[in-house]
Parts: C-alpha cells; structure tokens; sequence
C-alpha cells in the first residue's frame, strides 16, 4: 500500500519515521521544505502537495497543528478522493469538524478514519504510542498493517469522531494530572522532603500516574521539555470543556484547569512547554523544585515492537 503523510513537525515526522523505518512506501509534504528534504534523503518521496499525494497514494494521513489546517488541506485533496483512497486523521481536534470532513470525504467514494495518538512523544520516536482508530470495522481491518507500524496498542473505538472525543478526553487528565503533581512536588519541598525521594514515593504509590512517571522527571530536572506547549494544551482542555457544555455536564476542575494555564501562556508565552507550569508554583513560593540524578530529555526504553489490536471487554 503506498501512504501519503502531510505535517512532519513534532509528533507527525516521529509517526512518519516509525513507517519509513519500517519499510512502508511512503511520500511526505510539508510547508517546511526541510522536513521534506529530510525524510527524501532518508529514502522517502516528495509528495509535492496534498492533491497529488491523495492522487497518488492509496492513504493519505495529515498530522497538522489546527481544525483550520486541517480543512485547507483536505479541501485541497476532495477533488482526487474516490474509492479505494483513505484519509487518516491523526491531529487532536474537535469531533464535529473531522465528522464534517470525513463525511466529504465518504461522499466523494473514499474512506475515512479520525485516528490520533496518545502517550508522549518519546514513544511516538519508537513506534510504541498508542492509537484510537474511528471508522467502520471494514476500514478499521485496510488501516490497521499501517497502524501497527506507528503504534503499540491499537483500540478501534467505532465511528468517525469518537477518537477525537477519546483523545481530549486523555489530554484533559494528562493535564489534571500535571497540575496536582506540581502541587504535590511543591508542598512536599516546601514541608523539607528530598524531591528524588518524594518522586520515587509517588512513582511506587497508589498516587503515581503516566504523567508523574514521565513528566515530573522533566520538571525535577530542570529541562521542563517536553515537547508539547501550551497553546496545544489549552487547545485540547478546550475542547473537552466544549465536550461538556454541549452534554450539559457542569464541570468545575475543567474551568479551574483551563485558567491555570492561561495565566501559564500570560506569563511564559502561548509555545512556552506546559511544564513549565510548575514554575508558577516555584515564583509564589521562591522553592526551586529541582533535583539531582533526572533526565534533560524523555527516551522510550521499551523495545518496538509491532503494534496489534486492542480488544474491548464485552
């Protein structure tokens, strides 16, 4: 099968990595010619654009950064989508906008699948992140070989728009997440705890998490990259809250969540890295919430390995 991917920044050229490594006949495009440039001397074909991708390529996924890029693009591949072309949604944006797309794109004779990711970009880097696929079980089963190549864990969650809601969902908690340790790492400093020995007490708790495991080591280190700002993240908490207006569910961490990092963009800049929230914590209480022995950057230990299908307990 020959795959098109367009958005290579970030998480879309570590995706695009995993199915160049992995052999899959891939063309690439990007509106920064370098990224193109890259993956063609690593063994890959300039797409050119959207429209001749989707021309020539059997699926064409995007990974782009906005709705709006999102809607640019596809409009641009419509006029050449027919049967047997597939688009693959792999962005975090909003359920009723990859609905609207994907519904275009099956009336003009193709398939659609809403497929982002989850679980940090050092595992995006090794092909061990983990997938939602929203589709019909008939296309789920086409994508699913490429899908593997890119991912560890693959969950077909059914109709297009529902791995969207999904991935809001799981970046909303990440979030939470990241908040509380912020506040658990600042008042164990603040009550004399060593902060090597306070990570390791969460990391073997009841309290520990994904973000803790993986996020707080970049705070305690100082680096506080992690390869995500917070423009995308008040991007995806928006979204969630969206989720709950339009269900009439009242919420009351979500708003809280969503002002603590907007005062973060205010004070640090809208693409400051969202760990650098706890440095609002570090500023009220002069404590520097740093210590020895952590890494300056997030690497994925675990082998890759070929992803497979996750089954729902029924």
């Amino acid at each position: 099968m020959k795959v098109g991917f367009i958005g290579l920044g970030n998480v879309g050229g570590k995706l695009a990595g995993s199915l160049l490594r992995n052999g899959m006949d891939l063309s690439v495009h990007d509106l920064n010619a370098a990224f193109v440039a890259d993956f063609v001397a690593r063994g890959a074909k300039d797409g050119s654009s959207p429209a001749q991708l989707m021309q020539d390529c059997d699926a064409v996924i995007t990974c782009l950064p906005s709705p709006a890029a999102c809607d640019a693009v596809v409009s641009e591949m419509l006029p050449h989508v027919g049967p047997g072309k597939i688009w693959m949604e792999m962005s975090t944006t909003d359920a009723s906008e990859v609905k609207r797309l994907g519904a275009l794109v099956l009336a003009a004779g193709g398939e659609a699948v809403d497929c982002p990711v989850s679980g940090g970009c050092h595992r995006a880097d090794t092909g061990n992140i983990s997938i939602y696929a929203g589709c019909t079980r008939a296309t789920f089963d086409k994508v699913l070989p490429i899908l593997t190549y890119m991912g560890r864990r693959i969950l077909h969650v059914g109709e297009v728009g529902n791995s969207s809601i999904l991935k809001v969902m799981t970046n909303y908690l990440a979030t939470a997440n990241l908040i509380t340790v912020c506040e658990a790492l600042t008042v164990m400093k603040a009550a004399g705890m060593d902060l090597g020995m306070t990570y390791e007490a969460i990391a073997m708790s009841s309290g520990t998490s994904f973000v803790h495991e993986t996020e707080s080591q970049l705070i305690l280190s100082g680096s506080r990259d992690v390869n995500f700002t917070m423009d995308l993240v008040q991007k995806d908490i928006g979204l969630f809250q969206k989720i709950a207006d339009d269900h009439g569910v009242p919420l009351e961490i979500s708003p809280m969540i969503i002002d603590i990092m907007g005062d973060g963009q205010k004070r640090y800049g809208v693409r400051a890295q969202s760990d650098r929230i706890i440095e609002r914590l570090e500023e009220a209480t002069g404590l520097s919430i740093q210590a020895p022995g952590f890494p300056q950057e997030l690497i994925d230990d675990e082998p890759e390995e070929r992803g497979y299908e996750v089954v729902v307990r029924r």
